[in-house]
């Protein structure tokens, strides 16, 4: 193993100060390039990636991060333009001082009096925004009103820094920084410090990620661009698992009920059968059937799927049936737009969000084709419906009451009633094949308008009793949107969601 030591002295009036030793390693760690002790003479740290589960785990001491200069472990890259770091953090073991640090940290240098912000927990559980704003500099804090979080994001816009941070199924507050430069190229990673010169504390990060964001502002007629991460979540833990990763779009995941394959539509408008264990996608023959979209939905038995598939000539999106093993489709609606989102449990009628005369509805057809039926005339969009597993209900989302929300009726249209009321956009309940639970796609609202679902925002993924009796639990914090999880996705265990997050390049 290579050491590189790294000496700058520093002279102030004082005399000489040595604060800026890195003691570096420069064998990558995951996905990051090396781990550094930054700071003068700091007991020497480490760093370790466990690939099996995914997990960093990082040991650091020093005196603190905080006034001039800073002391800590440091597993870092080097990165240019804008970013969004995320993660789940934890401390190992028992506390020694309250103000040990676990976070995200982008640095101007790996010098320990570098400009810096970084997004922490304490072991106390404050919850900041820390930031230097030049070399030397005393740091300033934000604090944040919550206290405990383990999921930190932190995003760089420009010299703009947004920081998000929840304890793990709750919402994200959020804190912002504006006028911080640190460099076109800067130093990304996660950092440990014991807020003790003698002493190792370690923190243990799950689900890390780093995103390249869509380049401007996404909106409903966005292309969709960027980079694609088929991912796998626990509903129980939270753990999520990235388990394809490929440089374009593909989009909505269907798991299908045997719980071998995933099925996903790409950008170009073909179909795959995703094998789980060769973690290899196969074309679905659709025929002369190929602009299909990110509305494709099994049958309950996983014996026939419905695609949505654009035709210019008959007003846009076309619903088709076919085998799940490909074949020559069907047409089944009339007319477009046409949507499909889900199937009666007997596989004997589809749901839908149509448009006709202007306005969006949720209709209702026989899966052998023939007439429509319309089951939904309130003013404004109607969309995403979806049987529950007994057949009881159809869920859908509507924005009838001025937000997106989630809604339930009979099969017949009757007895509508609001399931979810809450401050997000909440889009495409799924329901649960053991039937206990529906989860959900929310938009903020403060960055996206009730009536669209555009890609590249953020968003959650969240959980429900079926009902909708109770507290939503955030399962996921994902980039993503339109295409995430637009039909059903769980698994037929109940116990994992499969989705798509999304990233671009980055331009390192």
């Amino acid at each position: 193993m290579k050491h590189n030591f790294i000496l700058h002295l520093i002279i102030i009036p004082l005399g000489i100060m040595v604060y800026n030793i890195a003691f570096s390693q420069n064998q990558p760690v995951g996905i990051f390039d090396g781990h550094s002790d930054v700071g003068a003479n700091v007991k020497p740290g480490s760093a370790t990636f466990i690939r099996a589960t995914g997990q960093y785990v990082v040991s650091g001491a020093g005196y603190n991060v905080w006034g001039d200069h800073d002391e800590f472990q440091y597993v870092w890259k080097k990165m240019k333009g804008d970013f969004i770091l995320y993660t789940r953090a934890e401390f190992l073991g028992n506390w020694v001082t309250y103000h040990r640090k676990v976070g995200w940290m982008v640095r101007k240098s790996l010098d320990g009096n570098s400009a810096h912000v970084n997004a922490v927990e304490h072991g106390d559980g404050l919850t900041s925004l820390q930031f230097r704003r030049t070399t030397a500099a005393q740091t300033e804090e934000k604090k944040f009103k919550m206290t405990q979080a383990n999921i930190l994001q932190l995003e760089r816009k420009g010299d703009q820094y947004i920081m998000r941070a929840a304890i793990y199924g709750e919402p994200f507050q959020t804190d912002t920084i504006e006028n911080i430069d640190l460099g076109k190229e800067v130093y990304v990673g996660l950092f440990v410090g014991s807020h003790n010169s003698d002493i190792l504390e370690t923190g243990v990060f799950s689900n890390v990620s780093i995103s390249v964001p869509f380049n401007g502002v996404s909106n409903q007629q966005t292309p969709m661009t960027l980079g694609s991460n088929l991912e796998l979540l626990e509903v129980a833990s939270g753990n999520r698992e990235v388990i394809y990763k490929v440089p374009y779009s593909i989009q909505a995941p269907n798991w299908t009920p045997d719980g071998k394959s995933l099925i996903f539509n790409d950008y170009k408008g073909l179909l795959y059968n995703f094998d789980l264990t060769a973690k290899k996608p196969v074309q679905i023959n659709t025929g002369n059937v190929t602009n299909n979209n990110n509305d494709h939905v099994l049958t309950f038995d996983g014996k026939q799927i419905g695609l949505s598939s654009n035709v210019k000539e008959l007003g846009g999106s076309i619903i088709y049936v076919i085998p799940v093993t490909g074949g020559t489709p069907k047409q089944i609606t009339p007319k477009g737009p046409s949507y499909l989102h889900g199937w009666s449990p007997d596989g004997k009628s589809l749901v839908y969000c149509a448009s006709r005369d202007g306005e969006y509805d949720v209709y209702k057809i026989s899966s052998s084709g023939g007439g429509e039926v319309r089951l939904t005339n309130t003013k404004g969009l109607d969309d995403g419906p979806e049987y529950s597993p007994d057949g009881k209900y159809i869920y859908f989302n509507s924005v009838r009451s001025g937000t997106m929300q989630i809604w339930r009726m009979k099969p017949d249209g009757s007895d509508q009633e609001q399931v979810t009321n809450d401050e997000f956009n909440n889009w495409f309940a799924h329901i649960s094949p053991d039937g206990k639970w529906f989860a959900y796609l929310s938009f903020l609202s403060e960055e996206t308008p009730a009536a669209i679902h555009p890609p590249y925002k953020h968003v959650y993924i969240r959980l429900l009793p079926f009902d909708g009796k109770g507290t939503s639990k955030v399962l996921a914090y994902v980039y993503g949107g339109q295409g995430s999880i637009n039909t059903p996705s769980w698994s037929p265990d109940s116990k994992k969601i499969a989705f798509i997050s999304n990233t671009g390049t980055s331009d390192k």
